[in-house]
């Protein structure tokens, strides 16, 4: 369930699996082949039978992919895993590229042979990514060859068998609606728009849409699975039944057809037929669909994922359980705050401190009964110079104590099936220096204005992005990720579209649950990160005012370290922001909390600034 710290080196074979992978090049008709990290699901996480990026270099970030000719082999990651690339791959055999600068399609066009043959697995990549492709390759006067195999996949020996992990039905008091009125209106809107059926091929929204959970990949609670929406009659749900017991397999009978992945493909082309028109997503299908529509007579019609909106739009009961779920986790890291602020510097170490908190989560969901399900994402865990590392990840090799004089940055998040948290905390650790203390105030106040924002309806997420750094901006400085993203109900720690980003322009609708941290990093120094989770909601009247108004309700509640508050460089409005989170804070976690010395360090924790 809980996070592993494997130890982190050079792969031993990454060389050889290059050669190897090389040498298939000429029988299957091609000069280069690209490996991403995504599955056949498109997924951020990934069973450990899809982690070929991680098998054929040794990188194990979220993001990235690698591209392999006959002569050189790069491995694109974006900023976050910089350093960890340097780290993990063998730099004899691997160099870097940039994931955002110059993706792989960009890095063709600067660097590509004339001519150039290159491979892909159709079903690890999606039609607007080989649009993409297509396009760089023409101006090479090159080919995109469609493989009917992933080489890789013979080349593993020891690949692991594909997951099986249960399914469960998520409850209506967790869901908020049934699953046939979410059919029936995704059924409704199809039929109006004249389309015959939606292919749903992002597991979270087969998850969503049927109100069923998984556990097939780490920290992302759903099945790997598809569905066919028909505009009329019975859905497919294409879903291993070894996943389904008895009663989860009643709940769906009611509500679909269930077959097994390999009846996906014979199933679509009987839909495809006599040119049905079939909506696809383009972002989220897996290029070999939307192919096979198309060449059994379908007409494809590109357009969201009908899931999509309405998923990121949370209903009230999904809003409520967000809400008791967030409660649950400041809890639980109010006591871990506590265990932090009594440990002597230099006695515990990250791996200490991430293992602490996670067996807290897991003592506060039994007492509240209500379970920890899982860790939402690979806790962060950061001490002085590691902190600067955005998405730093605690090994085994890299562990270090955490010392007095420095900088503490722990992310972390937790599953509750009543929803997903999303926290991050920077905590001084002894006494630290003023200019730690004033980047932490320069941080914290761009999370107030995004705390604080109101904004008219049509409002996106690049709009508010600002805010957050104006003024880290003023003072010569930035960071390098966005301000908030997307978070689902019992589903993924990252959901889309929403965003608080430069590159967003979804609209922010009432519902959707963001992530607002601002950041600074300075390298080989600390690094720092202040996150609550927020949504969307009507904005209260102003008198005076006459435009409709939403603004952000804040989900989380756990002490921010007052200590790193350098006061003088707040605004009253930014003074009286703190002294209230921090009072709310108090009154919500204080009868949660059985232990009295914990209740004690939370008052004093959340005590006004002035």
């Amino acid at each position: 369930m809980f996070q592993s710290f494997e130890v982190t080196s050079t792969p031993q074979y990454g060389r050889e699996r290059v050669e190897a992978l090389r040498a298939s090049f000429d029988t299957l008709g091609i000069d280069a082949f690209l490996v991403p990290r995504a599955d056949e699901y498109q997924g951020e996480y990934v069973p450990a039978s899809s982690e070929r990026l991680s098998w054929l270099t040794g990188f194990t970030g979220s993001a990235g992919i690698a591209l392999v000719d006959r002569k050189q082999a790069v491995v694109f990651v974006d900023g976050r895993y910089v350093t960890q690339l340097a780290q993990q791959v063998d730099g004899a055999v691997f160099t870097g590229g940039d994931l955002v600068g110059e993706p792989p399609h960009l890095w063709l066009k600067a660097h590509g042979a004339r001519g150039m043959r290159l491979g892909i697995d159709p079903w690890l990549h999606t039609g607007a990514e080989v649009r993409r492709l297509e396009k760089a390759l023409a101006e090479l006067g090159g080919t995109l060859v469609l493989l009917d195999h992933n080489p890789l996949d013979r080349l593993w020996i020891s690949r692991p068998a594909e997951p099986l992990g249960a399914v469960h039905i998520q409850n209506i008091s967790e869901s908020g609606v049934l699953a046939r009125d979410k059919i029936a209106t995704i059924q409704a809107d199809l039929e109006a728009k004249e389309l015959s059926a939606v292919l749903i091929t992002d597991p979270s929204s087969v998850a969503w849409i049927f109100n069923i959970r998984g556990s097939d990949v780490p920290h992302t609670p759903h099945p790997l699975a598809r569905a066919i929406l028909p505009a009329s009659g019975k859905p497919l749900l294409f879903l291993d039944k070894r996943k389904t017991n008895i009663e989860a397999e009643a709940y769906l009978a009611q509500l679909c057809l269930q077959r097994s992945s390999s009846e996906l493909e014979a199933a679509l082309a009987r839909q495809s037929a006599g040119g049905a028109r079939i909506l696809v997503d383009p972002d989220l299908t897996p290029y070999a669909l939307v192919e096979l529509i198309g060449a059994k007579g379908g007409e494809i019609v590109e357009g969201n994922d009908p899931a999509k909106i309405p998923r990121a739009c949370k209903n009230l009961a999904e809003l409520n359980g967000s809400a008791a779920a967030h409660l649950q986790d400041g809890a639980a890291m109010a006591e871990f705050l506590h265990w932090l602020d009594q440990v002597k510097p230099g006695s515990v170490t990250e791996i200490d401190a991430t293992k602490q908190l996670e067996e807290i989560r897991a003592g506060v969901g039994q007492s509240m009964q209500n379970p920890l399900k899982d860790i939402s994402f690979d806790t962060i865990a950061g001490a002085g110079e590691h902190a600067a590392i955005m998405h730093y990840r605690v090994t085994t090799q890299t562990d270090r104590t955490i010392d007095g004089g420095e900088l503490f940055l722990i992310d972390s998040g937790a599953q509750y099936v009543n929803g997903t948290t999303d926290i991050t905390r920077t905590v001084g650790i002894g006494v630290v220096d003023y200019e730690r203390k004033r980047f932490f105030t320069l941080v914290l106040k761009g999370m107030i204005a995004i705390s604080t924002a109101r904004f008219p309806k049509g409002t996106r997420g690049c709009d508010l992005d600002p805010l957050a750094r104006i003024n880290l901006w003023k003072a010569g400085a930035d960071f390098a990720h966005g301000t908030g993203h997307g978070v689902g109900s019992y589903l993924s720690v990252h959901e889309g579209p929403q965003r608080i980003s430069r590159l967003s322009t979804q609209e922010l609708l009432p519902g959707m649950i963001l992530s607002n941290e601002p950041g600074y990093y300075r390298p080989g120094s600390f690094g720092i990160r202040i996150e609550n989770l927020i949504y969307v909601r009507e904005a209260e009247a102003v008198e005076g005012g006459d435009a409709p108004m939403l603004s952000f309700e804040t989900l989380t509640y756990c002490p921010i370290d007052r200590d790193l508050i350098v006061t003088e460089l707040l605004t009253r409005e930014e003074i009286d922001w703190v002294n209230d989170y921090h009072a709310r804070t108090r009154e919500a976690l204080t009868p949660l909390i059985e232990r009295k010395d914990v209740r004690d360090w939370l008052a004093q924790a959340t005590r006004p600034l002035i």
